[in-house]
């Protein structure tokens, strides 16, 4: 199939099927693309939209946003995963506010956590110029269509995906092509039970052709993931609030405030007894378990009330006492650390 054929099925299909009432696709800016774009990535649609809408409800413009304390940031991230990409957006919005929102690849490249992808979504969505996108869901539409083996990970067949994605995408309606091959592979030609009688391209896609869609993309190499456990302290005083910590700006959960980490029971213990606290009456939580893209973390908490609220622990600007149901402390916790606080 010509690339032109290519582009006039998917963007006739667009015009009748494809989703226009997403948040992103009103009131169309640089700023709402690329908040979207990152938002989007390893996320699904359905659950970034509610965070969208919140996140542009508090910072509607990239001059709001780079104003923002990172705490605040995080706080409306919690619960997204993958911090790392809000930490990069609120840098990247302190430059923008200073120097203009890029429109060339080049200079988008150049800000923290936009990649070729994301530069490329925002160039022809936002700025109406023909620019390749390979995310996910277009790298699952190409491998199938060209069935492509191998991983889509591996350096040589992601080069050999751009050079496709580059050779399908037009010159013009470059926005409505980019939303229809993203929308065609969220919608259509789906990881699992892909609707091949509802695909507009689906005759002269070889994987079809080959009785083999469900072989395609191929699939990462399996590989063992390591385990590890800890215990979290929750540490409650008599105003019942509960003891955060700052972690590090770097690694997971960086810049969020969790509970107080050790490796076993007797950490804890031992930390307790340095400060004085009373261990008399504790309880221990259900082991419970959270998957990271490289480990498994099994944890479990031990539950202390502290009647005599300790002023100080630790460095000053890193503890904090967190009142969960207080408005004007709005802070970064990761999912688990706030399921664990909520269920006390």
């Amino acid at each position: 199939m010509k690339p032109e054929q290519f582009q006039a099925a998917l963007l006739s299909w667009f015009e009748i099927n494809g989703r226009k009432n997403l948040p992103w696709q009103k009131n169309v800016t640089p700023y709402r693309v690329w908040v979207s774009e990152i938002m989007l990535q390893q996320t699904q649609v359905a659950t970034v939209i509610p965070y969208f809408e919140k996140f542009i409800n508090k910072f509607p413009t990239v001059e709001d946003l780079a104003s923002a304390e990172l705490d605040e940031v995080l706080h409306r991230w919690s619960g997204l995963g993958y911090y790392a990409r809000a930490r990069n957006m609120h840098r990247a919005a302190v430059i923008i506010n200073e120097q203009g929102f890029p429109d060339s690849k080049n200079e988008l490249m150049k800000l923290p956590g936009i990649g070729e992808s994301t530069a490329g979504a925002i160039l022809s969505i936002a700025f109406k110029q023909s620019h390749a996108i390979l995310d996910g869901n277009v790298k699952r539409v190409l491998c199938r269509f060209m069935a492509l083996e191998g991983w889509p990970g591996q350096s040589a067949i992601n080069k050999l995906l751009w050079q496709y994605s580059r050779f399908f995408t037009p010159k013009k309606n470059t926005a409505d092509y980019t939303q229809a091959i993203m929308d065609l592979g969220a919608t259509i030609c789906t990881r699992t039970n892909p609707h091949c009688i509802k695909c507009p391209v689906s005759e002269a896609c070889k994987a079809k052709q080959l009785d083999r869609v469900n072989d395609f993309p191929t699939p990462k190499p399996k590989k063992y993931i390591p385990s590890k456990t800890c215990v979290f302290l929750i540490l409650n005083n008599n105003k019942k609030e509960v003891l955060l910590e700052k972690r590090a700006p770097i690694g997971i959960w960086g810049g969020l405030w969790s509970l107080p980490e050790f490796s076993n029971v007797d950490g804890v213990m031992e930390w307790c007894q340095r400060y004085n606290i009373s261990t008399a009456n504790f309880q221990c939580s259900s082991s419970k378990r959270h998957t990271f893209s490289h480990y498994h973390l099994d944890y479990s908490a031990i539950i202390i009330n502290h009647k005599n609220p300790v002023n100080y622990i630790g460095e000053a600007e890193k503890t904090i006492w967190y009142d969960k149901s207080a408005k004007n402390l709005q802070v970064g916790l990761p999912a688990p650390i706030k399921k664990l606080i909520d269920h006390i």
